[in-house]
């Protein structure tokens, strides 16, 4: 017994010394000021509205100690100044505290969003829906006794079957979806059924204007329905994905609802259930009786997740809730007016929407509405999903250094600067917000979409966060 207490006490005073070294190696890879990170604190009231940041632009809100705007132009001048970004740029950086402007270029005027207009999809959806809404795809009884109908709630995270575990948030499954009905109808002495399928939550075509005809093709989305899984992503043999994966760029579903219906038609005889016929398109009746039902993660988690891997999918979804809550028709343009209107009731201009994504070569925000749509977010608490869910330079998602186009190496911008990106063929935008090096908490927008080369303007965005992360700039 004492040898093996002798042994134990060696073994863990072992296991400390390993752990100790372990954290003095890790410390030393990491920048330094990544130790210094302070997470944005959500103040009581707005900080960053479209007023106080245009007045100080013509002096009537003095200048805090910190970043100047002639310093900040000056450090900023060598990134802007290379044409990397073309001819057509937009930028506005400010104090996400006081709202003083510290740098603006065309700021006030419209480009092309890509998938920055996720920040206003985003913040729209949290407004009217809460950051605990849940949707819902349910099972009710069909027109006559063995006839069931699947009906579609506009899940945009619903899967087939059962992601990976790893896979955060866990989304609801017709797996499940299908065990629940089987068990009630086998409660009802109801062993084999014709199965319906309700897709007409949403109204409109599935594709937006201004979309490229190939995005189904390449991969960026799938058509827009209400009843659809794995946000249409498919694996080389067609099946649903079932798996959270951003960089599988295969062709999605181009009948996403009928293939949702097909997966649940095949669980449900896994799980004795007889199907008779394939599943075809149906109308629940108003008062037809629930059999079972699952629903997805809170809100909150889907902006994050939608956010981080920039997902058109979940976007257009929320964007059509949006318009649901609203009393607006659930198709692309009556989307697009209805988040216009929400964000107008919160004091945020400068946006022509023709989709929530930003896939849409037809929108048009202003980097001034952007820096406004983040500033609500870091002072509204009810919001600050938005903020949690930007990708981290360097680290996550859209950001992260492998594959990304917006990730110039290592820098003062890493860990530092979380933002939103946004991309399309010769369009580049960067929002969010920076750490700066005199500890000020920037917000910042930057926009150009007359672009030559992608990877050349994904480098000077990335010099631009190093810039505002690394910036003393008096």
């Amino acid at each position: 017994m004492r040898r093996l207490t002798r042994l134990m006490v060696v073994a863990t005073a072992l296991l400390c010394v390993f752990t100790i070294g372990a954290g003095v190696a890790v410390s030393r890879l990491l920048p330094e000021r990544l130790a210094l990170w302070r997470p944005a604190r959500i103040a009581a009231v707005p900080l960053a509205g479209s007023s106080p940041a245009l007045s100080a632009a013509t002096g009537a809100v003095s200048t805090p100690p910190g970043i100047t705007m002639t310093g900040l132009s000056g450090a900023l001048a060598p990134v802007l100044g290379s044409g990397a970004l073309g001819p057509s740029v937009g930028m506005l950086v400010t104090d996400l505290t006081t709202g003083q402007v510290l740098y603006s270029q065309n700021s006030s005027a419209g480009f092309t969003p890509a998938s920055t207009t996720k920040l206003a999809t985003s913040i729209a959806a949290l407004q009217v829906l809460g950051a605990g809404a849940r949707f819902t795809t349910t099972v009710v009884t069909g027109a006559s006794p063995h006839s069931i109908v699947l009906v579609g709630g506009g899940d945009p995270t619903l899967a087939a079957g059962r992601p990976p575990a790893s896979d955060y948030p866990q989304p609801a499954t017709l797996l499940d979806l299908a065990g629940a009905t089987a068990r009630a109808l086998r409660e009802r002495g109801t062993r084999s059924v014709q199965l319906g399928y309700d897709a007409s939550l949403y109204t409109g075509p599935g594709l937006a204007p201004g979309w490229d005809a190939d995005d189904v093709v390449t991969g960026n989305v799938t058509v827009i329905t209400p009843l659809e899984v794995d946000q249409g992503r498919l694996t080389p043999s067609g099946q649903p994905e079932d798996a959270d994966d951003p960089g599988n760029f295969r062709p999605r579903s181009t009948d996403p609802a009928l293939q949702a219906a097909q997966s649940f038609a095949s669980f449900l005889r896994a799980d004795g259930i007889t199907v008779t016929g394939g599943p075809s398109p149906a109308t629940a009746r108003r008062q037809a009786a629930t059999l079972a039902s699952v629903s997805s993660p809170p809100l909150s988690q889907i902006i994050e997740w939608m956010l981080e891997e920039s997902n058109n999918v979940i976007a257009e979804n929320l964007a059509r809730h949006i318009a649901l809550a609203t009393g607006a028709q659930p198709s692309f343009s009556g989307a697009a007016a209805a988040e216009e209107s929400v964000l107008r009731r919160l004091g945020v201009t400068g946006l022509q929407l023709s989709d929530g994504s930003g896939l849409s070569h037809n929108d048009l925000i202003t980097p001034a509405a952007l820096v406004q749509l983040i500033g609500l977010a870091a002072s509204r608490p009810a919001l600050r999903s938005v903020l949690t869910g930007l990708p981290v330079y360097g680290f996550s998602g859209t950001l992260a250094n492998t594959d990304s186009t917006f990730y110039g190496g290592a820098g003062p911008a890493l860990g530092t600067v979380r933002a939103k990106t946004g991309n399309l063929e010769t369009v580049i935008d960067l929002a969010g917000v920076a750490y700066a090096k005199d500890g000020q908490l920037l917000a910042f927008a930057v926009m150009a979409d007359r672009l030559t080369s992608l990877p050349a303007a994904g480098q000077a965005l990335a010099g631009i966060a190093n810039v505002l992360a690394g910036c003393g700039c008096r």
